[in-house]
């Protein structure tokens, strides 16, 4: 298995977050994405015609997408199902919050591009949409919380919350205070805490 990774992107974070969490090795290799932008040309593009990263290579298998990825991860490695819900109900959430992952979390990311690699975007807009986003996670995890809940779907971490984690975890890069939102910081504490756990720069370490 090989993983087609840059070090700073939150995307690649997610696949190696889950690596991690199922214990599963993985060659990875390092792409010049910023400024070199290596993933838009072969040999890359001829894996991911859409040049984008993270790339994951399976024997035969070449996924893109990092939702997708953890999905795919989950399911061959995790047989008993923790990680990616088997039952219908279970599952159906997971899949509402890697969607939000890759559609509504996509202001953070873009935003955090413009702020450290100088990547065109309106920062300002990018920021109100980011807010509004962590807003919503913010609300769905206090809920949660009272219901004794700790994590976004059922009773234990699944592919959803490592979806998720990067988007908040990293925001300080673009300016976002983290003491607006007190249930993602304990949840975040926890993600933290998951056997396998791997950090990158810019992840803070709550105490």
């Amino acid at each position: 298995m090989r993983l087609y990774d840059y070090a700073l992107d939150e995307n690649g974070y997610k696949v190696r977050l889950a690596l991690g969490a199922l214990g599963v090795a993985c060659e990875t290799v390092a792409v010049d994405m910023f400024p070199g932008a290596e993933q838009t040309r072969p040999p890359l593009i001829d894996l991911n015609p859409l040049g984008t990263l993270p790339i994951l290579v399976d024997g035969g298998t070449v996924l893109r997408e990092a939702e997708a990825i953890l999905v795919y991860l989950a399911r061959r490695h995790d047989p008993a199902g923790t990680w990616l819900p088997a039952d219908a109900a279970g599952l159906a959430e997971t899949m509402v919050w890697l969607t939000f992952a890759a559609r509504d979390l996509q202001a953070a990311t873009r935003a955090r591009r413009v702020a450290m690699f100088g990547a065109p975007g309106d920062a300002d807009a990018l920021d109100r949409e980011a807010r509004a986003a962590f807003r919503a996670m913010e609300d769905h995890l206090t809920l949660r919380a009272l219901a004794g809940r700790d994590w976004f779907v059922g009773g234990a971490a699944t592919v959803a919350d490592l979806a998720l984690f990067p988007a908040i975890a990293l925001s300080r890069d673009f300016g976002i205070d983290h003491e607006a939102y007190p249930a993602l910081r304990r949840w975040m504490r926890r993600v933290r805490g998951l056997p396998g756990f791997c950090t990158m720069p810019g992840i803070p370490d709550y105490q």
